[in-house]
């Protein structure tokens, strides 16, 4: 833990543990259930769990039963277990989703644990407040995303790593206590880290194993790594021996994410630096400021600032989407917890007048949008919302209602807070649920209606007839084929094992010509999408 003159923040009450529960719980459980799998990440998981859960290989990820080597398999294990035990209570892919929910609740128990374990009790309060805040978690922790299931068990390890550095009580035994305990965790967290998000876990979880080795406590690691490696290796020894092929694409593929993640074969440019910016807001000024604030003891946060630079690493040598930012996310909370309750006045109060004024703001229009949707006025926004998703009519259940007009006084409650230093920080997670809360409730069937494919499948079951033995794809991406094997039972077959095929499904702009030898018998498209057009084709039979 940091000890130092910056080690007690202010004389100023702590937040109540009662109320960081209910502001977790509120932003963990809203808007997981209730709506469709939406494009991209969220259909392709609910369809790798749903896979799980009909049939498919438990050992290895398929979609629409072709293998998947993408992603490692706990969290669709989970969800799809999920899906059964919960079946008959919730739609599968609500129920499934609720995987975020539980490794969400693991991630934000385990951070505070790390948070209070290096920085002490006060940074173990604001880490998973910091966390609820970061805009690059806001929609990974609330859609079927293993990543998730990889910052839970990095944080694991993590908090195994501050115990670890703590070190052993007064006149204590040398394996006692919090080492132990941390050896313990830390081998939870490395070892399950690559069953839940493959070589990108062991890289986040594995930036503590120098913990112990910085404390030449060599029982911790060995009691460490005696837990971690059995469980990296159970799930390549099944496969391997089970599916040798399987785990052999698996193998290739990270060989070659591998091969891409280097800063000779990608060179990050500017939307790195953009995509950056905005999935790390706003944890990462404040880890800036955590940064100066411990200048002279930076060997104090060595653990976190070495996580950071190996994920920082890892995004910046790899393509720009939002989930490579992801692993990066876990350490810079961490280093940010260390100095976020000892901003210096002037920054503390700018930083709370954003937070206050903004989701304020913002939270206003939600609300504007609801009375347009549901009431036409302004009348502007109302056709505005037309345009975007046309046919949609909206109806709010009286527990929608209720709910949305009670985060929303009690955001205008939060306006008057006693002065402390956690105001700030509580102040912006508070927001960050206030909006998603707000629209999970009110805009959220606007919002399916233009994410989901399941108006899109629908139409093209009615379009082919009962009994379809073969359809050749084109332009098909995993989401898309994941959706049709979800909402209608059709997978789709490669154009090179298709063979002839009577029916071709292709995805392309509305311009697009028949192919040779190929009549058009449908089209379609997602309601909120006029760009991606769907086309059904059938072969023309030889006269």
């Amino acid at each position: 833990m940091i000890q130092g003159p910056f080690s007690s923040p202010s004389n100023s009450p702590r937040l109540p543990v009662a109320a960081l529960l209910l502001l977790a719980a509120v932003f963990l459980l809203t808007g997981v259930i209730d709506h469709d799998p939406w494009k991209t990440e969220d259909a392709i998981h609910i369809g790798i769990a749903h896979g799980f859960a009909t049939g498919s290989n438990w050992l290895f990820p398929h979609i629409a039963g072709e293998p998947w080597p993408h992603t490692a398999p706990l969290y669709h294990w989970v969800a799809a277990l999920l899906g059964k035990i919960f079946g008959g209570l919730l739609d599968f892919h609500n129920a499934a989703r609720l995987a975020s929910t539980l490794f969400g609740a693991l991630f934000l128990f385990a951070l505070a644990g790390a948070a209070r374990a290096l920085h002490g009790a006060d940074a173990g309060r604001a880490a998973p407040l910091l966390a609820i805040g970061t805009l690059g978690l806001l929609a990974p922790l609330h859609e079927a995303q293993p990543a998730v299931a990889g910052l839970a068990c990095a944080a694991l390890a993590y908090w195994g790593g501050g115990l670890i550095l703590q070190g052993p009580a007064h006149g204590a035994p040398p394996l006692h206590a919090a080492p132990r305990h941390g050896a313990i965790l830390l081998g939870l967290g490395l070892g399950l880290s690559f069953p839940a998000h493959g070589l990108v876990g062991l890289l986040m979880a594995g930036a503590v194993l120098p913990a112990p080795i910085l404390r030449r406590d060599w029982k911790s690691l060995a009691l460490a790594l005696l837990v971690a490696l059995p469980l990296i290796a159970v799930w390549p020894l099944l496969l391997s021996s089970q599916a040798p092929e399987l785990w052999a694409q698996w193998l290739q593929w990270w060989q070659n994410e591998l091969a891409e993640a280097t800063l000779a074969r990608r060179a990050p440019d500017s939307r790195h630096i953009e995509l950056l910016i905005w999935a790390t807001w706003p944890v990462l000024p404040i880890t800036a400021w955590s940064l100066w604030l411990y200048r002279r003891q930076l060997s104090t946060l060595a653990i976190p600032l070495l996580g950071m630079l190996l994920a920082l690493l890892w995004f910046l040598s790899g393509s720009i989407r939002t989930q490579a930012a992801i692993p990066l996310l876990l350490p810079l909370i961490l280093l940010a917890a260390a100095g976020v309750d000892r901003l210096r006045r002037g920054a503390a109060n700018a930083f709370d007048w954003f937070a206050m004024t903004t989701f304020s703001v913002f939270a206003a229009l939600i609300w504007l949008g609801a009375s347009a949707q549901a009431l036409g006025w302004p009348p502007k926004i109302a056709n505005n919302f037309e345009k975007l998703a046309p046919g949609h009519a909206v109806q709010y259940s009286a527990f929608a209602l209720v709910f949305a007009v009670v985060i929303t006084l009690a955001w205008l409650l939060a306006w008057r807070l006693r002065r402390a230093s956690w105001r700030p920080t509580l102040h912006w997670a508070a927001g960050t649920t206030l909006l998603w809360a707000l629209a999970a409730t009110l805009l959220m069937s606007w919002i399916d209606h233009g994410k989901s494919y399941r108006a899109v499948a629908l139409a093209l079951r009615a379009a082919l007839p009962q009994q379809v033995d073969c359809i050749e794809r084109a332009g098909l991406g995993a989401a898309q084929r994941a959706s049709l094997d979800y909402f209608i039972g059709i997978r789709t077959t490669p154009p090179m094992r298709a063979g002839q095929c009577e029916w071709r499904l292709a995805v392309g702009s509305k311009d697009q010509a028949n192919p040779a030898g190929w009549v058009e018998r449908w089209q379609g498209n997602r309601p909120s999408d006029r760009k991606e057009r769907w086309f059904l084709y059938q072969r023309q039979k030889a006269e």
